[in-house]
């Protein structure tokens, strides 16, 4: 039976990562993979064109040189930076906050110290309305953080959305903080790198994994104990719950649902990302 140093279950890019690094070692290594391709969630697939990502965006980012050198000397990276569009019924704003939004929000603030007391202003309403006690809920923290305008009009509809629960069912440390910045900047990220692969992620994953071996459509915990005893060391990337046979439960976060439409127009939104 061949031996491995290290059975890696999933190849996306904490598993690719790995082997790439573990076989540069001089370690002998297997990755397996449930799903009929690699990548796991940052898999893509050409579609019209288009590198879609299968499983929803994902953009790199990092403020560490060497980790950005690292992933460029495997592929070539664009300069993709996210700006991402809230759409309020119809009303358009910029993310994350800041002053293009609060101009949009207040059309009467043009200044950050306008914007700081706007904002400071409905803190204060909603401080007050908690009588003194801590925030108990995510709609009072979040109206603590930022007021009721920016509240009703760009958090609670979404979270509400996303999470598939009324705000005051969520628990107030989901949104401990909440990005406000006080220029004129859209950019979502503050790292100083970022970007995606030209040619998408599989591409990336691909170039990692040559010269390993990899078996895909094969499932770790319906033979785990055989595959187990294939490698002196596994590390596994799958789902936690799973691992432990769903012994509390399945975990809860994992309720996006992802819904492919193709329009025969060049320009649909005018941006990436939209939040409706």
């Amino acid at each position: 039976m061949t031996h491995y140093d290290y059975l890696i279950v999933g190849s996306g890019l904490y598993g690719a990562t790995f082997a790439y690094k573990a076989k540069l070692a001089s370690k002998k290594v297997l990755v397996i993979d449930k799903r009929s391709h690699l990548g796991g969630n940052i898999y893509c697939e050409e579609l019209e064109g288009i590198n879609v990502h299968k499983y929803g965006a994902h953009i790199f980012h990092t403020n560490n040189k060497k980790v950005w050198d690292f992933v460029n000397s495997i592929v070539e990276f664009n300069r993709y930076t996210n700006c991402p569009v809230a759409n309020y019924k119809g009303e358009l704003y910029n993310l994350p906050f800041n002053m293009n939004t609060f101009n949009r929000m207040w059309p009467e603030v043009h200044t950050p110290a306008q914007a700081q007391a706007k904002i400071d202003e409905q803190k204060v309403e909603a401080v007050a309305a908690l009588g003194g006690r801590e925030p108990q809920n995510l709609e009072e923290q979040a109206l603590c953080l930022v007021g009721k305008d920016i509240f009703y009009k760009l958090i609670k509809e979404y979270t509400e959305k996303q999470w598939g629960r009324d705000c005051k069912d969520l628990p107030a440390f989901i949104i401990k903080r909440l990005p406000v910045r006080l220029t004129f900047d859209n950019n979502y990220f503050n790292a100083l790198y970022q970007g995606i692969p030209i040619g998408g992620y599989t591409q990336l994953v691909e170039h990692l994994l040559e010269g390993i071996e990899v078996r895909l459509n094969t499932d770790y915990l319906e033979q785990k104990e055989a595959l187990d005893r294939l490698a002196e060391t596994v590390v596994y990337t799958g789902p936690i719950d799973a691992y432990f046979g769903y012994s509390l439960g399945a975990l809860e976060y994992r309720s996006v649902r992802f819904e492919t439409e193709v329009l025969d127009i060049p320009n649909f939104q005018g941006n990436a990302a939209v939040n409706y």
